[in-house]
């Protein structure tokens, strides 16, 4: 009979558990709101198993304990305004973490359940059609049961109340049909008033003490320290509080003994004196099986895995998903012990958890990962109670399990898809924000140095264009797995988008140069693991990358600053070319501003045409002027004299090189047409040089067909200086364009030769006319061999492709001599003249074409 009884109450409790839903101050102000027994003020003072366990704390830690009576909202409004400092009884969401601060490890593990008078029907969600039920506003619970109701399509009043008190009043008071509050409030609380307890239970959760400011972190971490120590000792304060409170509410009702006596009483009569109750106990006991077979036909029904171990933990009981779970049968379950079914680790851990509620008489509700003998691994959510004899004597131990394992797939899938970068794996800018304030933070508290790495892959772009983007999604997986394997596991990788990562070391070292010395040779370390060859599906590519480095003590308490002075370093970087590494200083911020600066003043000089295009001669071997290149200059009022090698760079950046581009170009065409009317000028063609982002422009080959329409002069008088660097990006589409220029009567001059990455074999294939040797092997070639070979090999092959050579820079007559007797018959420097406006140039070439040097 005990058997049976027992059964009984483990139908009732399965039923129950059916309809679970898924889904350092020295003051310390708390808030403390009336639900007992978790949370509330007595005399002034917080008590309940929050309460006492942060009184506990507070002695121990030398803690004066403010206590702020408030109901809920009232509380939780005073957190967020800062007026208090803790909030206990708080429930962890999503929503709650984005704008409270929350310890690791939970009080309490609670539920929630609707409670109402015995007279409500209620067995499932599906009868809440048409209810009123009182819930505490702003709290998790309202947010539930509103989105499960409309999800179910039911017709569900819900009354906002500010207390649970004041909820279950509405019950009494018959403003609402049913309560909802969390189960250890509740059960005690419907007892007093006699309401009973729905089979409605929803929204598991954890329990925590929140806060606001930064400032209480210290406090929530040594909360933590305080129940994972307590957490490991069965004699500790906390096991002692949850005894204290909740003794009463783990109790189960005493089985009725007396019936049982009676019915033996009555078995033993009928035996003795007639047939009749004899037969009355026939019926009986053919009644109490249908009711045997009833009840476990609802608990193999159930979706819940329910099972009874007496104290030496051998199973007296299993229903049909056990038995299923464990491939086996309710008569080879019986009597046998966990080591029968699952692997050793498992095993310790059910044990540990069982020994709790069977020597302790604890209830205890956790998460479990068990693994069987099979190799299959399933999360459970599990609540164990003690089943008690009358005597109040532990003898068996009741199991109610829910199966977990693909709401916690589900989970993790938002959280990966959340939190990191879909083709690396590695962290995305949300993840890496939320470590990286961390790891400042705990720089702060320990003093050990940190730095932020930013890491740029060289012409990645050209990956994705000639092999596509599945070679390239490869490569960015590669790369990510070699900066995976040089990184510690406190540290972060990130991928912040297109080719561009970002790593936080933690940690470095308390002495900041050694710290510098460090990151330097970890950073060279990537350098030279990136620098190794990749298998892009069969090809063979190499790469390099650029890294800049700025370190914690940077930007103290600053992620912003930080991450800005990593922008500037990888900068840096990136203008020094691959493979370099640049770490952040001052001057950098420096450089910023005045970036910042020329780029605004640039902007207002275009709106209001203040640059100014000069010219300068190139001349054959007697002098003669034989064509001219237009140059940019700029005057500031404010900054002065800025150079073309300074804003140059900034206009292509800002994107306004397209603008002055134009303009440069119609000022040629213009200064042509006027020169039609001048017989020693006609002839004369100018140079223009051609920035590669105003090249790819869309409309660049239509502006300049309209400036050589409008102009109305001959073919070959315009020519366009390329450079090396635009031949190496879509160079399908950079023929195509210059082929169409060349049409239309535009000559091209290869500008800067030989300092590039040109195929000899291109050159071949584009329409061009003119190479020019850079002025830096003009400069050095008296002095360097290496200078003037590079030079005789230039006109060597300008003479085997049928292309005219000129050499810039020329400043010497000695320089001069030296390139005729080379073989160059054409120049340009300051040897001949220095840049100066149009007019002044125009003024001497009608005079004479024929120029003196100026040496």
């Amino acid at each position: 009979m005990r058997r049976l009884w027992g059964q009984l109450v483990l139908g009732l409790a399965a039923l129950v558990w059916l309809q679970a839903a898924y889904s350092q101050p020295t003051t310390l102000r708390v808030g403390g709101y009336e639900n007992p027994p978790k949370i509330l003020v007595e005399q002034g003072q917080l008590s309940g198993i929050f309460g006492d366990l942060m009184l506990e704390m507070a002695s121990r830690e030398g803690w004066r304990i403010e206590a702020v009576p408030c109901n809920w909202n009232h509380c939780l409004e005073l957190l967020q305004r800062g007026e208090i400092d803790l909030m206990p009884d708080v429930a962890l969401s999503t929503k709650r973490g984005e704008t409270l601060r929350f310890h690791e490890t939970p009080f309490l593990h609670s539920w929630s359940q609707l409670y109402s008078k015995r007279n409500l029907k209620v067995t499932t969600l599906l009868d809440l059609d048409n209810v009123r039920i009182a819930v505490l506003e702003n709290s998790i619970q309202e947010n539930y049961l509103a989105d499960i109701t409309k999800n179910f399509g039911l017709n569900v009043t819900l009354i906002p109340v500010n207390s649970f008190d004041e909820g279950f009043q509405a019950v009494l008071d018959n403003r609402a049909e049913a309560v909802a509050a969390n189960h250890l409030y509740g059960d005690i609380k419907a007892r007093d008033l006699d309401l009973e307890p729905t089979p409605v239970m929803f929204q598991p959760a954890r329990l925590f003490v929140a806060a606001t400011r930064e400032e209480m972190q210290p406090v929530l971490s040594k909360i933590d320290d305080y129940l994972q120590t307590w957490q490991q000792n069965p004699q500790s304060p906390l096991y002692q509080t949850l005894k204290k409170w909740r003794a009463n509410t783990t109790d189960v009702e005493p089985f009725p003994w007396s019936l049982v006596l009676g019915l033996v009483s009555a078995l033993m009569l009928v035996v003795g004196v007639s047939l009749f109750l004899r037969r009355r106990v026939q019926q009986r006991t053919l009644e109490l099986a249908h009711s045997e077979l009833k009840l476990n036909t609802i608990l193999d029904s159930v979706e819940a895995y329910i099972f009874i171990k007496d104290r030496d933990l051998r199973y007296q009981y299993a229903n049909k998903k056990v038995c299923d779970y464990l491939g086996t049968t309710p008569q080879q379950i019986i009597g046998k012990t966990d080591m029968s079914f699952f692997d050793a680790k498992t095993c310790e851990h059910l044990r540990e958890n069982d020994l709790r509620v069977i020597k302790q008489g604890l209830r205890v509700s956790n998460e479990e990962d068990n693994a069987t003998q099979s190799g299959d691994v399933r999360h459970f959510l599990s609540v164990k109670i003690p089943l008690k004899d009358t005597e109040g004597q532990v003898y068996a131990l009741c199991g109610i399990s829910t199966d977990i394992t693909e709401h916690i797939h589900i989970k993790e899938s938002l959280t990966q898809l959340e939190y990191y970068d879909n083709i690396t794996g590695l962290a995305n800018r949300k993840l890496l924000l939320q470590n990286l304030e961390h790891a400042m933070t705990s720089a702060t508290r320990t003093g050990y140095e940190g730095a932020l790495v930013a890491i740029d892959l060289t012409h990645f772009t050209v990956i994705n264009d000639t092999f596509g983007h599945a070679a390239g999604d490869q490569l960015l997986q590669e790369v990510a797995q070699r900066i995976r394997a040089h990184i510690d596991e406190t540290d972060t990788a990130a991928r912040l988008g297109s080719d561009d990562f970002v790593v936080i070391l933690e940690d470095i070292s308390q002495d900041t140069d050694q710290a510098v010395m460090d990151v330097r040779n970890w950073a060279r370390e990537i350098l030279d693991a990136l620098a190794q060859p990749f298998d892009l599906g069969g090809i063979k590519h190499t790469t390099s990358a650029s890294i800049g480095i700025t370190m914690f003590s940077d930007s103290q308490d600053n992620v912003a600053g930080l991450l800005k002075n990593a922008d500037l370093a990888i900068s840096e970087a990136k203008a020094q070319g691959g493979g370099s590494i640049r770490f952040f200083n001052p001057a950098m911020q420096e450089a910023i501003i005045r970036r910042m600066l020329v780029e605004s003043a640039l902007r207002k000089a275009v709106q209001h045409q203040e640059l100014e295009v000069y010219l300068q001669p190139q001349v054959n071997t007697q002098n003669e002027v034989v064509a001219g290149e237009l140059l940019l200059r700029w005057t500031d009022p404010d900054l002065g004299s800025i150079s073309p090698a300074e804003f140059i760079p900034i206009a292509e950046a800002s994107g306004l090189i397209i603008p002055i581009g134009t303009w440069v170009i119609e000022q040629a065409c213009r200064t042509l047409r006027d020169w039609q009317h001048i017989d020693a000028l006609k002839n004369i063609p100018l140079a223009v040089n051609i920035s590669p982002r105003q090249f790819r422009h869309g409309g660049f080959v239509a502006q300049v067909e309209h400036c050589l329409h409008e102009a109305g002069m001959p073919r070959g008088l315009l020519e366009l200086e390329i450079t090396e660097g635009m031949l190496i990006d879509n160079i399908e589409v950079t023929v195509k364009r210059m082929c169409k220029l060349g049409d239309l009567g535009v000559r091209f001059s290869l500008d800067d030769f030989g300092t590039g990455y040109a195929s000899l074999a291109y050159l071949k294939k584009l329409p061009l006319q003119q190479l020019k040797i850079d002025q830096s092997f003009v400069r050095d070639m008296l002095a360097d061999a290496n200078d003037e070979i590079i030079i005789k090999t230039i006109i060597g092959l300008g003479e085997n492709l049928n292309f005219s050579v000129i050499a810039e820079g020329v400043e010497t007559e000695k320089q001069l001599a030296h390139l005729k007797a080379l073989g160059c018959k054409k120049f340009q420097g300051y040897l001949f003249g220095q840049p100066a406006p149009i007019a002044e140039w125009q003024q001497r070439f009608t005079q004479n074409l024929k120029l003196v040097s100026e040496s």
